[in-house]
């Protein structure tokens, strides 16, 4: 009898980890902005090339929603993305760990797209893997992806770095 409990509290526990939804973020740096425009500039030619390039690569991918700082470069990078999803691009001031922890309690098991700059997206990626350090970008370096999936921010993470 005591090993048939044993065996059951074990087999709920298996149970219990397989239930956990694992949530997906793509973290992408805005596209090559204009050099003219202040402190808000637009994407340069190629930048809207790599924002369709951005929105083709996901085209089989199921998104759930899409968030981006509130400039012109970092929305108009996602904006093909939202798009072709027919998604609304939700701006955010900052992306705290609690803060992600609020996105994965909104779409659990989902696919979140973070759009961001050189130095929000690894702070972001760092928050997301806790003990992975995760560097800023080089400022003329705009073709990275960080895919993160997690069961909550800091736990569980995996992590695939592409180049687009």
């Amino acid at each position: 009898m005591k090993k048939l409990v044993i065996a059951f509290v074990l087999l709920l526990a298996v149970q219990a980890g397989y239930a956990q939804q694992i949530t997906t973020f793509i973290l992408v740096r805005h596209a090559e902005k204009a050099t003219e425009g202040g402190s808000d500039p637009e994407l340069k030619p190629e930048g809207v090339k790599r924002a369709e390039a951005l929105a083709a690569l996901f085209d089989k991918t199921k998104i759930d929603a899409i968030y981006s700082t509130d400039f012109k470069r970092t929305k108009n990078t996602v904006a093909p993305l939202a798009a072709a999803k027919g998604l609304t691009v939700n701006t955010y001031s900052s992306m705290l760990a609690a803060d992600l922890e609020k996105l994965v309690a909104a779409h659990p098991g989902g696919t979140i797209v973070i759009s961001g700059h050189s130095n929000t997206i690894p702070d972001i990626a760092n928050a997301l893997t806790v003990g992975k350090e995760f560097k800023q970008f080089a400022d003329a370096d705009y073709g990275n992806i960080l895919i993160i999936s997690v069961t909550a921010p800091g736990k569980d993470a995996k992590v695939v770095w592409l180049r687009y």
